[in-house]
């Protein structure tokens, strides 16, 4: 890439109109306790902001139950420099790679700091309703989009974040277009929101060099409103979007863990914070937001915030539907907390079957787009987020894929061959994910007995040995009728045999009628005390994996 110069002696004149159009529904104020101690207008109904209200009435809608498989835009102002993750932060720790290469790109960041990647962020090529239709046509039923990262910039015309894409950048309510794109193209619509950890997140940018030209020349992670005059930033506030009026904690701990050292948002804070989520729930009216935390926003500080948007979703879901059909999803929950919310595994899958609904947050390569990955072919492939989501889906849980996006907001070529790969998979074997629900047991085969630890729970996302033909994983329909048995590797020798199914095993002592492959027709079968026995045609519909139907 060669220096850009775009950023420099450039003025915005921008006039900034938020439209602020909540729900039709009646709101109360309820007085919260706690560290936050405000009072939240939230909409009225039978959720209250407390876990006993949540977790006695919540459950999980079935329109997420059934759609087993959903595509993630992680895609925002982090993207700009085809970097990869968290970006925005580590551009401020000097030394490293993307230090490195913000120095070169974009200047020193005493004075060019995230909020000049922000400016150069032009979302060129943002088309949302060919990339949903693509999306669509290669079998994903849901789509969600990055509202916010811990970068702390709106991806939409937000009336309490100045820093957004409305009004920096590329001047375009990014989260608008998903959600209109969303809806024209049938595909539940999600947002994603992480900004929570921004005020510590970004402490790193109150910070100097430590050697060289610029040794003990602050970073711009204090700058103000009036040190914008004459600038291309002239009338906004860095504040507004670093945080950072506050005294950083002992060891720059990214998370709120006193023990760690770290510091503690304050009620303003988290007050903002709070009315960003809301609006964003209530003018673009999502099926389902993501939280980028551990239990609930704030939680550690206070539960006050997170409890509060809970009973406001859920409560102007009803609203809105007549029933609730919001999913909010969080991360780190324990049983309880589940009843509460659909929990969620980062880049992990369960171990087994869970009772409740819950998902699997994963992506293909680096959360924001990077551009080394692309150009050594290091995503994962299609055969593994195939062989993933019958994996999770045979234990009640939902595959949300995130795909990153090019700064310009397209996929690139390794990405699409991915996504149009797995949609191939899906047109033929469809029936055996989509609306089902878990059998009696999940699977068979030697990956249920040694499983690889996940970093945020429950087993990796993908494995590293690899598969063979006696891993198998299970799914039926809603009636009990049909039992999906889907071979995770096709055998070599066109022969599958089925442990669980032998003759008068406990999970199915009676008849089997009749064996079908999905995309092959009727199949030959046998059946004695060491299980079905199954023979394959000649020519199969994948060589990624095989679904059999057995009634």
């Amino acid at each position: 890439m060669t220096t850009r110069t775009h950023f420099r002696n450039a003025v915005i004149l921008l006039a900034v109109t938020v439209l602020f159009s909540g729900c039709a529904a009646t709101h109360t104020k309820l007085k919260t306790t706690g560290s936050a101690n405000v009072e939240h207008d939230i909409a009225t109904g039978p959720f209250q902001p407390t876990w006993a209200s949540l977790t006695s009435q919540y459950q999980t809608p079935d329109w997420f139950r059934d759609a087993k498989f959903g595509i993630w835009a992680h895609w925002g102002p982090q993207c700009e420099p085809e970097d990869g993750d968290w970006n925005a932060r580590n551009m401020y720790m000097e030394g490293s790679a993307d230090y490195k290469l913000h120095l070169a790109e974009y200047g020193h960041p005493s004075t060019n700091g995230f909020k000049e990647v922000i400016h150069a962020w032009q979302a060129a090529n943002f088309n949302p309703d060919k990339l949903l239709a693509f999306y669509k046509a290669n079998g994903a039923k849901y789509f969600m989009a990055l509202a916010n990262h811990h970068d702390n910039f709106d991806n939409f015309n937000s009336k309490y974040q100045p820093w957004n894409s409305v009004a920096v950048g590329p001047h375009k309510d990014l989260i608008g277009g998903w959600e209109k794109a969303a809806r024209k193209n049938g595909l539940r619509f999600a947002v994603s929101v992480h900004a929570s950890r921004a005020w510590s997140w970004y402490e790193v940018a109150q910070g100097a060099d430590k050697t060289g030209p610029f040794a003990g020349v602050p970073y711009d992670g204090k700058l103000t409103q009036t040190d914008g005059k004459g600038l291309w930033w002239d009338g906004l506030d860095p504040q507004e979007l670093y945080a950072q009026n506050h005294k950083p904690g002992v060891k720059l701990e990214w998370s709120w863990d006193p023990a760690k050292g770290s510091s503690t948002p304050d009620a303003a804070y988290m007050e903002k914070y709070f009315k960003r989520v809301k609006q964003l729930w209530d003018d673009y009216q999502p099926d389902m937001i993501y939280f980028d935390d551990s239990v609930l926003p704030f939680h550690g500080v206070t539960d006050d915030i997170g409890l509060n948007l809970a009973a406001h979703f859920y409560n102007s879901s009803i609203q809105l539907h007549g029933r609730n059909e919001a999913v909010m999803n969080n991360k780190m929950l324990n049983e309880t907390q589940r009843q509460a919310m659909t929990y969620d595994i980062e880049r992990g899958k369960a171990e087994g079957i869970l009772p409740l609904p819950w998902q699997t947050d994963t992506c293909i390569g680096s959360w924001h787009y990077k551009k080394e990955i692309f150009d050594q072919h290091q995503y994962k492939s299609a055969a593994s987020v195939v062989r993933m989501l019958a994996d999770i889906v045979s234990k009640n849980g939902n595959l949300m894929l995130s795909v990153p996006l090019q700064r310009d907001g397209t996929p690139d070529t390794d990405e699409i061959k991915i996504v149009s790969e797995i949609g191939a998979w899906l047109k033929v074997n469809g029936a055996a994910i989509y609306a089902t629900r878990p059998w009696k047991i999940f699977g068979e085969g030697p990956s249920t007995v040694v499983a690889e630890k996940g970093r945020f729970g429950g087993q990796t996302d993908v494995q590293k040995k690899p598969f063979t033909a006696e891993d198998i994983r299970f799914t039926q329909s809603q009636d009990g009728k049909t039992v999906y048995a889907i071979v995770l590797a096709v055998p070599a020798d066109g022969q599958v045999t089925i442990k669980s199914l032998a003759s008068h095993a406990a999970n199915w002592p009676g008849d089997i009628t009749s064996v079908q492959l999905l995309g092959g027709g009727k199949l030959k079968f046998t059946r004695d005390e060491t299980g079905l026995h199954v023979t394959l045609p000649d020519r199969k519909p994948s060589d990624i994996a095989v679904a059999l139907k057995i009634q």
